[in-house]
């Protein structure tokens, strides 16, 4: 009998990029090679990794089918190309050192909480990282904040500083293990430690830190702890004195605080927890969320005056969860280390030198914060969870476009700035870096500019921005040279981005409700409906202009717009009423206020509902100055009672477009509930309901004229949760498709995503 032949190996290459780096993805690859009896290798690249595999035709193929699907938990996978290869001799898989042949544009992990195997270790005795408050693996632990350059290796990284010990290295270079080229890997031997300073950054002798910052904060001392992308300032969240030390300190007069609470059954004691929310507090993003809270708590009412939501998270360190690790406080505070406005404070003599006025002392480690990265905050919303602030966790991971788009950079708008690169068919937003009022906000934007071309080796020859001449973003943009620049309509950019997150194409019908926008005609727009495409909008219909005495100031000062609105649509009469908000008005001031309106000195149009709903709240007796932005809308938010569907009418005026949304008969109906004393959280109901109307009445018009089906909602006002899903649900029953925010940010923090796809489409057409 003939002797059988062993069949020809074969022999595919296989290019893969996503976040494929700093996951345990190469030695994932090396165990399944290894199941399937293959030779070859793997190493790093610039866009991801690059694998080689060789063996018989079956095993290959079985290779090739599970390789995607079995993937570690933080991977994630954007392209996958197998090519065929010439068989040479190769007996075994090997992982090798990273290919630098090309340009970089491999994904960056987000930094990610602690995990679970990590956590068992921190905790048992017997184990040699035992209390280490710096443990992780491939699995876990800092990714984006201490990067330098991609490939994503230890030199590239903070960690660099740290040689590892011989345990340690060995773990690292040893495929099997869980640290295989875990780049912050280290322990008590030789990786970074934390310490306890004073106010002058002098060294507190204590044998545990952590432990000795613990005893303070049960004490009622505020500490600014170090985390993974810059301090918190914390202090005992049932501890109303020691909250009201910190609000003092930090100049944060009512704006709610973030609380940490140790594990998820002290936040159910707290708030109120569906499986939606608890699925994203332990989630590895582990975001502050915001949830309803129990009027029974023990968290000091301090924390949240005048808001019915608590935002809350998990400890997402080993720190902090050493820092909770037999203590007193159920909770702690956990805001940002920063005086109102500014940056997050991220190196430790920053810290010191910026928050010396805030803190009592200092929890510091020595493992550098290469880049800031604020808490991200988000909330359920019609079944799904919704940004309000994306950072840590979910930053620098991509917005999937819908097709390759020209490279542009995007740098965003005054306030929530972030600034976005299109890099092919993905988007990249920074980090939040916040309000650029202050040189410190300025000078973070520009180091989010310039690291972000950084890590995606990119210097896109197309730069947007908004179409305000003064924003600070806008005039960086104008001091550029060597781009293409291209001004985005605020608004725009609003249904740009919404429409990009969606996969949208064509046009929409745009509902675009916010505080401050600059329109086309030189007018503060922010209560708009467009018919927009990527590369064009008509403003279709918005909110009827009203007087904005004082400019800026009626934005601090909300019972000026009230003033406004009574002086547009009912002259000197209005104040003549007898509501209590009219009773109460400073004589002096108002008639000021008239004579500005009426000679037109410093008093803007705005057709903005941001600046409706403060109003309202000031004529409702809810709000009538802010300390925080959209405060007196929240507040009014906070205050509907649940009742009648019933609404405030408002008129339309719809003869030719842009038609006008009018508001006069809906504050008639305000004066009149006033009149007769309705309380606040039933004016509330009804002005929330009225406007629901109004939108989806408008919106029905605008279909049957255009014939346009689809709706996107924009905007920071449907952060408002009533006004979002019952406007959502109406527009759903009369039959729109009905497109929102859940990945970027309805607010400002996702404009830089709208800009940027706006610029590019404008340029697709020179370019194709």
């Amino acid at each position: 009998m003939a002797e059988s032949r062993q069949a020809s190996p074969i022999r595919k290459a296989i290019e893969v990029s996503g976040i494929v780096q700093g996951v345990g993805f190469r030695p994932y690859v090396y165990r399944l090679a290894n199941e399937c009896g293959l030779a070859g290798f793997i190493a790093n690249t610039p866009a991801g990794v690059s694998i080689e595999v060789q063996g018989p035709a079956e095993m290959v193929e079985a290779f090739l089918e599970r390789l995607p699907r079995e993937t570690p938990p933080l991977a994630r996978i954007s392209s996958f190309a197998v090519h065929p290869r010439a068989a040479n001799d190769d007996r075994a898989f090997r992982i090798v050192t990273s290919r630098l042949d090309r340009a970089p544009s491999a994904l960056v992990s987000p930094d990610v909480a602690v995990c679970a195997d990590c956590l068992r270790e921190l905790f048992e005795p017997h184990d040699r990282r035992h209390r280490y408050p710096f443990i992780n693996c491939t699995n876990c632990g800092p990714r984006f904040t201490i990067l330098r350059e991609i490939p994503y290796d230890r030199a590239r990284t903070s960690m660099a500083v740290f040689r590892m010990c011989p345990a340690c290295q060995a773990e690292y270079d040893d495929p099997a293990n869980r640290r295989f080229h875990a780049q912050p890997n280290a322990c008590w031997e030789c990786g970074p430690r934390a310490d306890l300073w004073d106010v002058a950054g002098g060294r507190i002798a204590a044998e545990d830190p952590i432990c000795a910052a613990a005893e303070l904060l049960g004490a009622g001392s505020i500490v600014a702890v170090k985390g993974l992308g810059g301090f918190h300032l914390a202090c005992d969240a049932a501890n109303s004195a020691a909250v009201a030390t910190l609000r003092e300190r930090k100049r944060r007069v009512e704006k709610p605080f973030a609380i940490m609470a140790a594990r998820l059954d002290a936040i159910e004691a707290f708030c109120e927890v569906d499986a939606a929310a608890r699925a994203l507090l332990e989630s590895v993003e582990r975001p502050i969320v915001l949830l309803p809270w129990k009027p029974e708590s023990r968290i000091t009412p301090a924390v949240a005056p005048g808001n019915r939501y608590l935002g809350v998270f998990l400890p997402y360190t080993p720190l902090h969860h050493l820092l909770f690790a037999g203590r007193s406080f159920e909770a702690l505070v956990m805001t940002s280390g920063n005086l109102s406005e500014e940056p997050i404070a991220s190196d430790n003599e920053e810290a010191v030198r910026r928050l010396a006025g805030l803190a009592d002392a200092f929890l510091v480690h020595n493992r550098e914060i290469v880049r800031r990265c604020d808490d991200s905050v988000l909330r359920v919303a019609g079944g799904r969870p919704r940004q309000i602030r994306r950072s840590r966790g979910y930053v620098p991971a991509p917005v999937a476009l819908e097709r390759d788009l020209p490279a542009v950079l995007a740098v965003g708008g005054e306030l929530k700035n972030t600034v976005c690169i299109i890099r092919g068919d993905e988007a990249f937003l920074s980090q939040h870096i916040g309000d650029l009022e202050n040189l410190e906000s300025y000078q973070f934007f520009e180091e989010a500019v310039e690291h972000l071309q950084g890590i995606l080796e990119v210097r896109p020859g197309i730069l947007a921005h908004d179409l305000h001449p003064d924003y600070f973003s806008t005039r960086w943009a104008l001091e550029q040279t060597g781009r293409e620049r291209v001004a985005v309509q605020h608004h725009h950019a609003h249904v740009a981005a919404c429409m990009a997150e969606n996969h949208l194409d064509g046009h929409v019908i745009g509902i675009v409700l916010d505080g401050t926008g600059h329109g086309t005609d030189g007018a503060i727009w922010g209560g708009e409906m467009l018919l927009a495409g990527y590369a064009d909008f008509e403003r279709a219909a918005h909110f009827r202009y009203v007087p904005m005495p004082g400019g800026a100031a009626a934005i601090r000062e909300p019972w000026r717009m009230a003033v406004g609105y009574l002086a547009e649509f009912f002259g000197g009469s209005a104040f003549e009423k007898g509501v209590r908000f009219i009773k109460q008005l400073d004589r002096r001031h108002t008639e000021m206020l008239l004579r500005m309106i009426e000679r037109g000195v410093n008093t803007p149009k705005t057709s903005s509902c941001g600046r409706l709903f403060d109003a309202v709240a000031a004529l409702a007796g809810i709000c009538s100055t802010v300390t925080y932005e959209a405060q007196a809308a929240i507040e009014l938010e906070m205050s509907l009672e649940p009742g009648p569907a019933d609404g405030y009418a408002f008129g339309l005026a719809d003869r030719a477009m842009p038609w006008q949304i009018d508001c006069q008969p809906m504050f008639e109906g305000l004066l009149e509930d006033l009149g007769h004393g309705t309380p606040a959280g039933a004016i509330s109901r009804r002005f929330h309901n009225g406007l629901v109307e109004v939108l989806s009445e408008t919106a029905k018009r605008l279909r049957g004229v255009t014939g346009v089906q689809r709706i996107c909602l924009s905007g920071g006002c449907f952060q408002n949760a009533y006004l979002f899903e019952a406007l959502t649900a109406r527009l759903a029953a009369a039959g729109f498709a009905v497109f929102t925010h859940a990945e970027v940010p309805a607010g400002d923090g996702g404009l830089a995503l709208g800009q940027a796809v706006v610029a590019a489409h404008r340029t697709l057409p020179a370019r194709e």
